[in-house]
């Protein structure tokens, strides 16, 4: 069970569902039960080599991206106020991997819904991620001028106007999910908004950032793996997990299908999170396209400095079997863009 760290200074009560989510760990049995990176790395090719394995994950990628970039342009035309919507496109539109919105569109379509019914909440939850990013590069949060392989948007634009433009991007998300999507029960759409909701409230990225700041760089206080784990799991593994639920909710999920990619999307989006601490410490900022190294020098934990970067990969690697496994019993070939993103993840170089 995650410590409730916090208390008694600064509490941070979950709620009963959540609790039970974050109940288990990964990591807990991660020491004694895990394959080494060879021997993953090694079933993988086998995999991949198989007959079975025809599944052409970069022309997915890249077809998806440009489906979802050509609704998310739709979504936030450039109109009046002019500036305000430059100032919205410019995050929202830069070069991502758009992986919660892929997340978004795979459930639902690995349930049986239309890829159509949940695009509206997969452009949403990528006005909420640019609206984060934004705010998170601002000098009071995480202070970084680079983002995507350009200047962060309060470079650009300044920083009052960056934190107003974060703030439409979101109201915007929300007006979009409940006027754009058609063909769904009410109560579904009610169900996914309010999933959003909680993902950038106190129980979702807000409680990650507060820790975050609490502890980031913060010399004086002892963070280990459990706090820093709070941390991913709220912030990063909270978005691919809305994302997750959101698509099969509007696909018309069973509920043990929808706990099932609940507990998928948990360990994708902490593994992604994982194999980003990694990369900051092994690549360079023009490789990564964001400032690297940041965290090292203001002190932040991070996995590679707590547990190093080998370890730090086997543990990305037991999340992705951990992940894989909640996607046994779906139908093979609809199953193929989450298990083929899982791999994308533990083995990406930026």
């Amino acid at each position: 069970m995650l410590k409730s760290f916090f208390l008694p200074t600064s509490p941070i009560f979950l709620s009963s569902s959540r609790s039970r989510l974050l109940s288990r760990s990964p990591f807990s049995d991660f020491a004694s039960a895990h394959q080494t990176v060879d021997e993953c790395r090694h079933q993988e090719i086998q995999e991949e080599q198989s007959p079975r394995s025809k599944f052409d994950f970069k022309a997915y990628m890249l077809e998806k991206i440009g489906i979802v970039n050509q609704a998310l342009d739709a979504a936030v035309p450039l109109r009046d106020p002019i500036r305000l919507h430059e100032v919205m496109r410019y995050s929202l539109l830069s070069d991502g991997k758009r992986i919660c919105p892929v997340v978004c569109l795979a459930a639902c379509q690995l349930v049986g819904g239309d890829e159509s019914t949940a695009m509206p909440s997969a452009c949403a939850l990528e006005m909420i991620h640019a609206m984060s990013l934004m705010h998170d590069d601002l000098p009071c949060m995480d202070n970084d001028d680079l983002r995507r392989g350009r200047p962060s948007n309060h470079v650009v634009f300044g920083e009052r106007v960056s934190v107003i433009a974060g703030y439409a991007l979101l109201a915007r998300a929300f007006d979009h999910i409940a006027t754009d999507t058609k063909g769904v029960a009410p109560g579904k759409i009610v169900r996914v908004v309010s999933e959003l909701a909680r993902l950038i409230g106190p129980e979702g990225v807000v409680a990650g950032q507060v820790a975050d700041l609490k502890y980031g760089g913060n010399r004086q206080l002892d963070m280990g793996l459990e706090q820093l784990e709070y941390i991913h799991l709220h912030k990063t593994a909270a978005s691919v997990e809305a994302s997750a639920v959101a698509g099969a909710v509007l696909g018309g999920a069973s509920e043990e299908e929808i706990e099932r990619l609940r507990r998928y999307s948990r360990c994708a989006g902490l593994m992604f999170q994982v194999v980003d601490d990694v990369l900051d410490v092994t690549k360079s900022s023009a490789e990564l396209g964001k400032t690297c190294g940041k965290d090292l020098v203001a002190g932040k934990a991070t996995y590679p400095k707590l547990i190093g970067v080998e370890k730090s990969m086997e543990y990305a690697e037991k999340l992705k079997e951990e992940a894989q496994e909640q996607l046994l019993g779906f139908d093979p070939d609809k199953a193929a863009p989450l298990i083929a993103l899982a791999n994308y993840i533990v083995h990406r170089q930026k």
